[in-house]
């Protein structure tokens, strides 16, 4: 039977014939047809497979360890629904934990540790305890994995039991990839305890680097994240530590690749010599660019890191800046983030290059990426003030296009650019007053409609252009009301000629004529603003055209905390959100720098929360290296 044909909807009544069959079943032929009907009906969510329960409970029995596996997982699946039923395997499960074979004690604790009844729990905890001390490192690596699913579902009664000291004694095993489980496990728990936190020791940390050349991808991942944990107490110990790591960059794995930087880049910390650090961030480089020749996925993922990192340390890619050019076959979101990292990168050296290849993405049919490169050669004359006049002819260029959607993003990102550079290029306000046909969209009307306002002495026709976005002012959304009601008001202090009967107008729309809290409030201000002051027009005209607060791209710049924090999860769910652990995770402890003698000056500036309450890890276990869980 071909696999496609498992996923052909059945009934529990035919099902349990196939299983319950007297039939002579060679090998069990039979019955594992049936069991893999009913996972692959099981994982189509078709329920009627909940009644075979006692069946497939009877198949756990069978000396097969295809069969055990396919019951198993059916069990772990149902075991919430039926807990009654549940337990009448644990019986059998407990007996598999004695198995000859250390493929069944592996599979049959995983089983029980995956499923969160009291009884299963309960019967785990001495069967655990053994096991961590198996003769098998498959079986041993299996039990620190259970122990940190037991503590997520029962924490008080794994920290009365003595497990966690079982994982520990992990900590110091002869087999690299049973230590980087018991890593793994520790971490997962002291990351969700309120009471404990795991700290490794200089001696300790230098066996880790030490083992990892000879784990695989996944063991070096749990390595590389435990070692966060240590803190390094001399300058000289960190750079050390981080030279040990960098060969590790050279990975072909992507998460051992941003996992060692994330280590290097804590250890930076911790270093005194300014070249060292220099040094170090400039071997990331290679790393992250052979990462963009991954899938789109894994690029995602290196994208996302990569501006993390550029934001602290900008010049490590400052001569690939063509590696991060779109390609014609890039998913959108692919092309966005290298537009976000196109702009990190741009200088007064490449910017003509970089505004020739955002030239060309504005001529691409994709609306959305359009649209973000036009916003990107704004916010390019906003970063560097020498190119300005050079964004500016670009974008008039694509205005030229008369593509609606290219003529309000222009719009929009030229006032921007007006606030940056006031009565300086105020020529190319006629430009865009010949493109209002063109403006439907709330954010670019609103834009020209400042426009008009601000400049409204130097458009000879400013109070026909507003009379025509007046027309429909009832109609527009809120931004658009606000702007056109503080224009109104600019107009009329401009050329009071001109805007006395609008301005009156418009004010009486806002205040008697309006829902909104917003307009009405704002309207009564002006109202009563240019009541008071019709004696010294000097009054309101500082009030309302005055001098406007500094536009920078640095506000889209991350904070120094929120920086901090982030680079501290750099390959995590984390950097790709950019935002702080704990407000993705609930109940993550939020990564910090600790305190160190080492800690640089500008970093220890930084409060660190070091008090655990309750209790201390220590308590409960050392190792013969020294103590790894500490206060």
């Amino acid at each position: 039977m071909s696999d496609a044909k498992f996923f052909a909807k059945g009934k529990a009544a035919e099902l349990r014939l196939e299983l319950t069959s007297d039939k002579k079943d060679k090998n069990y032929v039979r019955r594992k047809t049936a069991l893999k009907r009913i996972v692959a009906n099981m994982t189509m969510n078709n329920n009627e497979m909940i009644q075979l329960f006692p069946d497939v409970l009877d198949c756990i029995k069978l000396d097969s360890l295809e069969i055990k596996k396919m019951c198993f997982l059916y069990l772990i699946n149902y075991c919430r629904l039926k807990p009654d039923l549940a337990n009448k395997a644990l019986p059998v499960l407990l007996d598999d934990l004695r198995d000859r074979s250390p493929l069944i004690r592996a599979l049959s604790l995983r089983t029980v540790s995956c499923i969160p009844l009291p009884a299963f729990n309960e019967a785990l905890v001495d069967p655990l305890g053994r096991l961590l001390r198996d003769p098998d490192p498959y079986v041993r690596k299996t039990a620190a994995f259970g122990v940190a699913k037991l503590w997520a579902s029962d924490a008080p009664l794994v920290e009365k039991s003595g497990l966690i000291e079982g994982v520990n004694q992990l900590l110091v095993d002869s087999n690299p990839t049973v230590v980087s489980a018991g890593l793994a496990a520790l971490t997962d728990i002291t990351d969700k305890s309120e009471g404990m936190k795991l700290a490794i020791g200089y001696q300790d940390a230098s066996k880790l680097v030490q083992i990892l050349g000879d784990c695989n991808e996944w063991s070096q991942t749990y390595i590389l994240s435990a070692l966060m944990a240590y803190t390094p107490q001399d300058p000289a110990e960190a750079l050390l530590m981080a030279e040990r790591l960098s060969p590790r960059l050279q990975h072909s794995n992507a998460s051992v690749v941003l996992g060692t930087i994330r280590v290097i880049l804590y250890l930076t910390h911790y270093i005194s010599d300014d070249s060292a650090i220099q040094g170090l961030v400039k071997r990331f480089g290679p790393p992250l660019v052979t990462l963009l020749s991954k899938p789109h996925e894994i690029q995602y993922v290196a994208l996302r890191n990569c501006f993390l990192i550029l934001q602290q340390y900008p010049q490590i890619l400052q001569n690939d800046i063509k590696v991060f050019f779109c390609k014609y076959n890039d998913p959108i979101y692919i092309k966005v983030t290298k537009l976000e990292i196109i702009f990190l990168l741009a200088s007064e050296d490449n910017i003509k290059e970089i505004l020739r290849e955002l030239r060309e993405y504005a001529s691409e049919i994709d609306v959305q990426f359009v649209r973000k490169a036009v916003r990107a050669i704004g916010k390019l004359a906003i970063k560097i003030n020498t190119a300005a006049r050079d964004c500016i002819d670009t974008l008039l260029d694509l205005v030229a296009t008369r593509v609606s959607y290219i003529v309000q993003e222009a719009t929009v990102v030229i006032k921007n650019i007006f606030r940056k550079y006031p009565n300086k290029y105020e020529s190319i306000i006629s430009v865009l007053c010949k493109n209002l046909d063109s403006l439907d969209e709330p954010e670019a009307k609103a834009a020209m409609v400042w426009i008009i306002g601000q400049y409204a002495d130097r458009i000879e026709n400013s109070d026909e252009l507003l009379d025509e976005f007046l027309f429909t002012f009832k109609e527009e959304t809120i931004e658009v009301q606000l702007a056109l009601l503080t224009a109104t008001v600019k107009l009329f202090i401009q050329r009071p000629a001109k805007g006395q009967e609008l301005v009156l107008q418009v004010l009486k729309w806002s205040t008697e004529e309006t829902d909104n809290p917003d307009l009405r409030d704002r309207g009564y201000m002006y109202w009563r603003l240019l009541s008071s002051a019709s004696g010294n027009a000097d009054i309101t005209r500082q009030v309302v055209m005055s001098e406007k607060p500094a536009i920078s791209v640095e506000s889209d710049k991350l904070d120094v905390r929120t920086l901090e924090e982030l680079s501290l999860n750099i390959g995590s769910l984390s950097s790709i959100y950019l935002k702080p652990v704990s407000q993705i995770f609930k109940g993550t402890k939020a990564r910090h720098l600790e305190q160190s003698p080492a800690l640089r000056r500008s970093d220890s500036n930084f409060e660190s929360p070091g008090f655990y309450p309750n209790y201390t890890a220590a308590n409960y276990f050392s190792t013969n290296g020294g103590d790894l869980l500490s206060e």
